[in-house]
């Protein structure tokens, strides 16, 4: 239930951010395309095989991703511990996608 809960939630994240929500049903693709939304290199994928190095890639990709929602640090702290809670909260809130920039901040 709850897996099923996370995946309507990225899918729906994945269309507000213009990408297709079937996305979020296919593995690794789905990570190319939440890499392609935090704007970071498709080759990301192979860091996240490498312990210890997966958790510091996981909270910046994360991070950025509450950014390009207009969300902040604490967003991004429940997004890794709650995820079952914040990601709905991010599919089914008001939260807009944003685009960044390349210096990382948000354009206007």
């Amino acid at each position: 239930m709850v897996a099923a809960l996370l995946i309507i939630s990225l899918w729906i994240v994945f269309q507000k951010a213009n990408k297709p929500g079937w996305a979020a049903i296919i593995p690794i693709y789905n990570l190319i395309v939440y890499l392609e939304i935090v704007k970071k290199p498709w080759w990301w994928i192979f860091l996240m095989i490498i312990p210890v190095v997966n958790i510091v890639i996981t909270i910046i990709i994360t991070h950025q991703l509450s950014l390009i929602f207009g969300k902040g640090a604490g967003f991004t702290i429940g997004l890794l511990f709650l995820p079952f809670i914040f990601y709905p909260i991010l599919a089914f809130g008001d939260a807009k996608y944003h685009e960044l920039n390349y210096d990382n901040k948000l354009e206007n």
